[in-house]
């Protein structure tokens, strides 16, 4: 298969890849939207990388939770609700502790 990337649906089919690939590690992104209408500025994504293609899931708030992941958010004094880095990778790390795959964050990597 030639490089390029595949948009992941859903968070089960991430884990159900996860598992059918079996990579050596997963990246996430907390990547910010100021230009939000509705202050749902921290979004979730996920790479993996296989057989030189890489998967992406995107996760979104809803309330005060990601929709698919069910990873909480955290609400700041200026009413906006975000993620904790820190939190994020222990999820993921309990998560895929069974394919051993290690967990990285891209900013702090």
């Amino acid at each position: 298969m030639e490089g390029g990337h595949i948009r992941v649906r859903s968070w089960e089919e991430f884990k159900h890849l996860v598992g059918e690939k079996k990579p050596n590690s997963i990246v996430f992104i907390l990547e910010q939207n100021g230009f939000s209408p509705n202050k749902e500025l921290t979004t979730l994504k996920l790479l993996m990388l296989h057989d030189r293609r890489y998967y992406i899931f995107l996760d979104f708030p809803k309330g005060g939770k990601l929709r698919e992941t069910g990873i909480p958010l955290h609400k700041e004094k200026n009413g906006i609700f975000n993620l904790d880095e820190d939190e994020v990778k222990d999820m993921l790390t309990k998560q895929f502790e069974k394919e051993k795959v290690a967990v990285f964050s891209f900013w702090t990597a």
